[in-house]
């Protein structure tokens, strides 16, 4: 018995010293806070961001997923990375249902016939051979719908809910709801076909496209958004007190299965290449305009980060993986595809953040992290505070759209809130082009990435990345 004592009291020892590590606090050594001071400074002063965001709204343009422009923007991802220097460049593959657009129309034939502007949503459904005609009616959000029963029956169902704008823009998370949501809700009630004012916060006659959403088996009926302009005019008529008949001619709909891909460009770590900090945006956009910022900001960001920090003497510690998603318009297909193929490295992801809702300065930073890595946040939060960022301890970080769905398997994350007030008077319009970018907001975001990104690269510890590590954190990126 007396030789087992110093035993147990040597593998007590082993146990707390391997407890006091695992629950070190994690750090940000004071040379790579220097570096990343140096890396914010030079982004406010770099133009390869516009440079990108200009090349991808010219030379390619809209990119609806599917589409022949689809192709064009992975080879203009590709050649782009490898023109910066990136150390590694590649592919993987996204296959997605592929929905096509042909054209739209609509118009009040009575009581006082007009031509509306409209524009057919994602995943809808085509009208019938010389379109449909029917009776409108009107609710003024969702809810009202859900209350409607058999009153909708063979009627065109319009749902007039008005987003107002917002620095976070929250009004879209109602606006969203309502348009992915209402036209298999209306289906469901025997409506013949689904109306919503757009969603954004304009006054322009440039009705906003989006995706909508059905359940596998249910009914399908056509779907599509009107311009705020014309969402007043229906509702003006209707106020009058007499039936209104519309006409709705969309031809558009599903053709079979595409494979597109996400396109990947690697800064290789130095000391842990198999340990990535993930930035990107998503290559898709919406066809009515250039996705300039819906999103080739966001890929132009990350692109231009990561650039930067390939720039420097030396190499980051871990590696820098720049991620172009193909897809995420259409249901976060490039996101989901990223995270089934990686999802047994998700220890090997540093922190993740994705950059997509436009280019406007970000003004707010969150976190999942575990709590050991919270002061870890707050040395990033100090070296952006100067760019106007704020750090709100109390919020969860999601990573935004695509990466939402690597941290819903374990990923820490980050939230870099944008200014969003103006975002959704463009978001998935005609307007969508690269004039709406102010180039000086443009480089304080690559600034944001830049420093952050390898601040993450350069921790002594972790975030607390592990498998469903914050699956309770609530973060809705």
């Amino acid at each position: 018995m007396p030789r087992l004592v110093p035993s147990s009291l040597a593998l007590a020892c082993a146990f707390a010293a391997a407890a006091a590590l695992a629950a070190a606090p994690t750090r940000i050594p004071e040379d790579a806070v220097r570096t990343a001071i140096t890396l914010r400074d030079r982004a406010l002063h770099d133009d390869t961001a516009w440079n990108l965001t200009e090349s991808l709204t010219t030379e390619i343009g809209p990119r609806l997923a599917g589409s022949d422009n689809d192709l064009r923007a992975r080879e203009w991802a590709i050649a782009k990375f490898k023109a910066l220097g990136f150390d590694k460049v590649y592919t993987e593959p996204v296959t997605f249902p592929k929905w096509v657009r042909r054209s739209e129309h609509a118009a009040i034939v009575a009581p006082f016939p007009q031509p509306l502007a409209v524009t057919a949503l994602g995943y809808s459904p085509a009208t019938p051979a010389g379109g449909l005609t029917g009776e409108v009616v009107l609710f003024p959000t969702l809810d009202a719908l859900k209350a409607a029963g058999d009153a909708v029956r063979g009627k065109i169902v319009y749902v007039g809910f008005r987003m107002q704008p917002h620095r976070d823009g929250h009004d879209y998370g109602i606006g969203s709801t309502i348009r992915t949501h209402g036209p298999a809700l209306a289906a469901k009630l025997g409506a013949a076909a689904f109306l919503l004012r757009s969603a954004g916060t304009d006054s322009n006659r440039t009705p906003h496209t989006g995706v909508t959403q059905w359940e596998a088996d249910g009914p399908r009926i056509p779907a599509a958004a009107l311009s705020a302009p014309d969402a007043d005019l229906l509702e003006r008529m209707a106020a009058r007190g007499k039936p209104v008949q519309l006409k709705l001619d969309l031809d558009c709909g599903m053709d079979g299965t595409y494979t597109s891909a996400n396109v990947i460009g690697e800064i290789t770590g130095s000391k842990h290449p198999e340990q990535v900090v993930a930035i990107g945006g998503h290559l898709d956009s919406w066809d009515p305009g250039t996705g300039a910022i819906d999103d080739a900001a966001g890929v132009a960001i990350a692109m231009a980060a990561g650039h930067l920090i390939g720039e420097l003497p030396k190499r980051p510690d871990r590696t820098i993986r720049v991620i172009a998603f193909a897809n995420e318009e259409q249901g976060l297909w490039g996101g989901r595809a990223y995270a089934e193929a990686h999802a047994k490295d998700v220890a090997r992801h540093q922190l993740g953040s994705e950059s997509d809702f436009g280019a406007g300065k970000v003004w707010r930073m969150s976190a999942s992290v575990k709590p050991e890595a919270r002061d870890a946040i707050r040395q990033i939060a100090d070296v952006l505070a100067p760019l106007g960022v704020a750090y709100d301890a109390q919020r969860p970080g999601g990573g935004g759209s695509d990466l939402s769905q690597m941290h819903a398997k374990g990923m820490a994350a980050l939230s870099l809130t944008q200014d969003g007030t103006r975002y959704f008077d463009w978001h998935h319009t005609s307007n969508d082009t690269l004039d709406k970018i102010d180039r000086d907001e443009l480089d304080q975001n690559v600034a944001v990435y830049a420093a952050f990104a390898y601040m993450a690269a350069q921790a002594k510890g972790d975030f607390g990345s592990a498998p469903g590590a914050f699956a309770h954190d609530g973060a809705e990126d």
